[in-house]
């Protein structure tokens, strides 16, 4: 059974369900969430200082918020965190880091010319991942 288990969340209902999901399975298994939000920085090293100290600390109690409610009862650990990178490569980054045991990610369809432009983060992971990935659509 896993005891740490990663959540990619980005406030979609996709990320809802897999949150969902993943508390739930840590409820079962004993487990610590990890819920991480990845912050994609596109311009350059300035613009990325200036988000992270301005935007970093609301959007972290956004999620911390946003993460209580879909778990009121608060049955098991729960850290959140804000990283900022390519989204894949820093999930993937954070599970080395933080002795994560299981992925859980949610999906959504795309086509695929939506696929070759913004890319696909849950391909990403399933793709390079060196843990069990459950993907909820």
């Amino acid at each position: 059974m896993p005891k740490h288990i990663l959540v990619g969340y980005d406030s979609s209902e996709t990320a809802r369900r897999a949150c969902r999901f993943a508390l739930e399975l840590a409820a079962c298994a004993g487990a610590r969430v990890h819920v991480v939000s990845v912050l994609q920085i596109e311009n350059g090293a300035d613009t990325s200082a200036l988000m992270m100290t301005e935007n970093g600390e609301e959007r972290l109690a956004a999620l911390r918020a946003e993460v209580a409610e879909l778990d009121p009862a608060s049955r098991v650990a729960v850290e959140v965190d804000l990283v900022h990178g390519s989204p894949g490569d820093a999930l993937l980054s954070y599970v080395a880091q933080h002795g994560v045991d299981h992925i859980v990610i949610g999906h959504t369809e795309r086509g695929a010319l939506a696929r070759w432009l913004v890319g696909s983060t849950s391909t990403d992971v399933l793709a390079k991942a060196h843990v069990p990935v459950t993907v909820v659509r």
